[in-house]
């Protein structure tokens, strides 16, 4: 998250640009002109979206199709542990929202050690899906020879460096490795991977990104909705609700108050508790401060929700957590421990709290 001179974050200076400088109605005929630009007539599939049928893919790919006129192929890199919700919504997709798919899972057990290292080297058990979910649409548009991909929202939405979200197309500096056996995976090497012949150099193709210079020579351009679009995660939700069949959780998710954000992964709310120990922003956190800049609450109710789940353990999916990782419970928190920023956290009463709270 950048931070500027006066400390504020990239994700307010950009939703005052939203609000105040951008005109979105031209945007809008940006994204028209865009779309007629790889608009196909023969039946093909015109753009590639990457997504899991949650609400911001569901979004855009429905948009795309039944407002704008394309023909989209969504692509999905599978979750590691599918819910029970996130699998419904999946399949709404499709059978409520109308639109073609492909579910792309990768070799389970080579991906399940790849989760396993990244939380033991990294604290980071979300690193190989979000490998995968950054390569799968241009590896698919590639491959279909598609020359438009369509993600929804770009990462400065949630406070990545403001520039970001003054172009439309990712930066493709990703998809550049000159020896993928340098590449690294859970903090190691592909090379140490391969080098007993337990796996090859094949079984990691789905990790490999497709080169950026082969990408440029098949005209392939990777865009973001959000960029000609104005994004709003609560309206993307209203959205998918009345036109794809997205359904909420029953219940919150733990860690935060929203029934309706990231929901399809068992892995997932590890991802956000090992963000809270090594960074001291809780997932509670990254909800509440997206709906105050979307005026959805006022920072009063931010701050209250953020004092109450923020701290919040994710105990519902922790034994299939650790099962999927083959560690024990003692090894979980023995490496949260190795990896808890101690400038962030102290001791209060046998329990660990923040050192400084938003107030």
């Amino acid at each position: 998250i950048h931070f500027d001179d006066e400390g504020i974050c990239s994700a307010c200076r950009y939703q005052d640009e939203k609000e105040k400088n951008i005109n979105w109605k031209e945007r809008d005929r940006s994204l028209v002109s865009l779309l007629n630009n790889f608009k196909r007539s023969d039946g093909g599939y015109d753009v590639i979206v990457p997504g899991s049928g949650g609400k911001d893919s569901a979004f855009t790919s429905h948009i795309l199709k039944y407002k704008y006129g394309m023909n989209p192929l969504t692509v999905t890199w599978s979750p590691h542990l599918y819910t029970d919700i996130g699998f419904t919504n999946f399949q709404n997709w499709m059978h409520v929202g109308g639109l073609d798919n492909i579910l792309y899972t990768p070799n389970g057990i080579l991906h399940r050690e790849l989760t396993r290292n990244a939380f033991l080297n990294l604290l980071h058990p979300f690193q190989p899906f979000i490998i995968g979910q950054r390569i799968i649409g241009p590896a698919m548009a590639k491959k279909f020879g598609v020359k438009l991909v369509m993600y929804g929202e770009n990462q400065a939405e949630y406070g990545n460096a403001i520039e970001e979200n003054q172009n439309a197309l990712m930066n493709m500096d990703f998809f550049s490795s000159d020896n993928p056996e340098e590449l690294l995976f859970g903090g190691i090497k592909l090379k140490e991977y391969i080098k007993d012949d337990k796996y090859s150099l094949n079984d990691f193709a789905p990790y490999i990104a497709p080169d950026k210079k082969d990408l440029m020579q098949a005209g392939i351009e990777v865009h973001y909705l959000g960029y000609y679009l104005k994004w709003d995660p609560q309206e993307c939700y209203y959205y998918s609700v009345e036109n794809t069949g997205f359904e909420a959780n029953p219940v919150r998710t733990e860690g935060t108050y929203s029934k309706y954000s990231s929901i399809d992964d068992k892995i997932d709310p590890f991802h956000y508790f090992t963000t809270l120990i090594k960074f001291g922003l809780g997932r509670c956190s990254y909800d509440a401060a997206q709906e105050v800049r979307n005026d959805k609450i006022t920072r009063e109710e931010a701050v209250y929700l953020a004092q109450k789940y923020d701290e919040e353990f994710p105990a519902k999916f922790f034994p299939e957590f650790i099962q999927y990782l083959g560690i024990t419970e003692d090894d979980f928190w023995e490496t949260v421990e190795k990896f808890r920023s101690q400038h962030l956290w102290q001791k209060h009463k046998n329990n660990w709290v923040l050192k400084n709270k938003i107030s």
